[in-house]
């Protein structure tokens, strides 16, 4: 997983070495010598996730933190502080001023990294369904109402014996008003009912029996938005990072520290139901206005407001994206053959397949009579060159059963596709026009076949016409 992370320390050499381990794992390093020109920097560059020594030359970890806080759009942005010396006082002060996590000397790299893996996974899919409210926003709809907020819902799964289970328990009640229940790992399937905001998975005595029931909840179509953390038992703190590896959204590498939870559950909490919320509003407040009723994907309505935003979201963030335009060949063929009511069915067969081969994070939309649109964040040349040649190849593989044709009726694609880097300065706008262009000679060379834009900047058409007109028909 790549990222643009910055690191902020006063000592240069503190910062070279940091720098060195971050490079060779792939990210894109930034650096600054003090809390001010750091916070000067996000502001700027707007990284992925922030790295500070916990003893800034200008501030201390806790103001720094509450800077970060109360900087306008930035107040999701996830840092971890770094102590060159132990201070339990000063490390819960900055994890309850926003600090994602106070890593001190003792912590090992492979710590550091597993928890930027899972702080940037976590952050990217967040940014995700932010990117889809905010499309759902420029299309005018009305905010659902809200409903008022419940006590945070906690289950805590103890592997074995467990000091501190009790404190934490009733830490939790007192200090969160949470309800929290204590199930054993036998009854973790029954007994997670209602949906719990969070699921405290603690391992005792150097087992590992709670990283396999990690993975089980984090794999299960159930229980895979939950948020889950992981207490390690002190002797067994190399297992934390593989639990941030298998989709723990928080660790506790030193054992159950009622306190430490206390501090990181209401993020967790807040997370959860944001997240949940975004699914909710997402799903609900869209589906009429902009899916198509005949395939179920997104419509031109929201396809087009969903690639401003995530043009706005490259130019940011400096991350390419594709554009593919697909487009079924000979449909008019199969209308006139079978009906408009088989040539329906071929519509909504090949987009049940674009839909199931493509991420989560890939908009697919339908966009004109036999013409889908297909955009994909995070994506590059050859990414993209090889997504468009296997939708073909899936799509042609198998013919579409109509009960007008037992047999089936082969179908095939043509697929233009379009990058937009990061150096280049053309908007979506642009890029469709190069998608389109790129469409017409798949058409040319035979169907069936994908075919890309040069990535140089293509001049617009002088000859008009719609940009991705329905009923090609070729």
């Amino acid at each position: 997983m790549t990222g643009r992370i910055l690191i902020a320390d006063g000592v240069p050499t503190n910062r070279i070495v940091l720098r060195v381990k971050l490079t060779s794992a792939f990210y894109d390093v930034q650096q600054a010598s003090s809390g001010a020109e750091a916070l000067a920097l996000i502001r700027q560059e707007r990284p992925d996730l922030v790295i500070a020594s916990a003893d800034l030359p200008d501030m201390e970890a806790e103001a720094f933190c509450s800077a970060l806080q109360a900087s306008a759009g930035l107040a999701d942005m996830p840092l971890i502080l770094l102590q060159r010396q132990t201070d339990p006082q000063a490390r819960m002060a900055a994890l309850a001023a926003g600090a994602e996590d106070v890593l001190g000397p003792q912590a090992d790299d492979s710590v550091l990294l597993a928890r930027l893996r899972s702080l940037l996974r976590d952050a990217h899919a967040e940014d995700e369904l932010r990117l889809r409210e905010d499309t759902r926003r420029a299309l005018g709809l009305a905010e659902a109402p809200r409903a008022f907020e419940t006590p945070p819902q906690v289950v805590i799964v103890p592997m074995g014996p467990l000091r501190g289970l009790a404190e934490a328990a009733c830490r939790l009640r007192t200090r969160l008003g949470a309800v929290v229940r204590v199930l054993r790992p036998a009854d973790i399937r029954t007994g997670l009912t209602g949906q719990p905001d969070v699921v405290v998975i603690a391992d005792s005595g150097g087992a590992s029996d709670g990283l396999g029931l990690l993975a089980q909840l984090r794999a299960s179509p159930g229980f895979r938005h939950l948020g889950l953390v992981y207490v390690a038992a002190p002797e067994a703190r190399h297992l934390a990072a593989s639990a941030l590896d298998l989709g723990a959204n928080d660790i506790l590498a030193d054992g159950l520290d009622p306190e430490e939870l206390a501090v990181r559950l209401p993020r967790q909490v807040a997370r959860k139901r944001t997240a949940e919320r975004l699914r909710a509003d997402m799903r609900d407040g869209l589906r009429a206005a902009v899916t198509d009723p005949l395939t179920g994907l997104y419509n031109r309505r929201y396809a087009l407001p969903h690639l401003a935003r995530l043009e706005e979201r490259a130019v940011q963030t400096r991350r390419p994206y594709a554009l593919l335009l697909a487009d079924l060949d000979h449909f008019k063929q199969v209308n006139d053959s079978y009906g408009h009511a088989a040539g329906d069915q071929v519509l909504t067969e090949v987009a049940a397949r674009l839909m199931q081969n493509l991420r989560a994070a890939d908009l697919v939309a339908r966009i004109g009579g036999e013409e889908f649109l297909i955009a994909m964040p995070d994506t590059g040349a050859d990414q993209a060159r090889r997504s468009a040649e296997r939708i073909c190849a899936l799509v042609a593989a198998q013919p579409v059963a109509l009960r007008e044709a037992p047999q089936g009726v082969r179908v095939t694609l043509s697929i233009g596709l379009a990058l937009r880097t990061p150096e280049a300065t053309e908007g979506p706008e642009a890029l469709l026009l190069q998608a389109d262009r790129a469409l017409y000679a798949a058409k040319h060379a035979g169907r069936n076949c994908a075919r890309m834009a040069p990535l140089a900047p293509v001049p617009p058409r002088c000859s008009g016409g719609s940009v991705a007109a329905a009923g090609r028909g070729a």
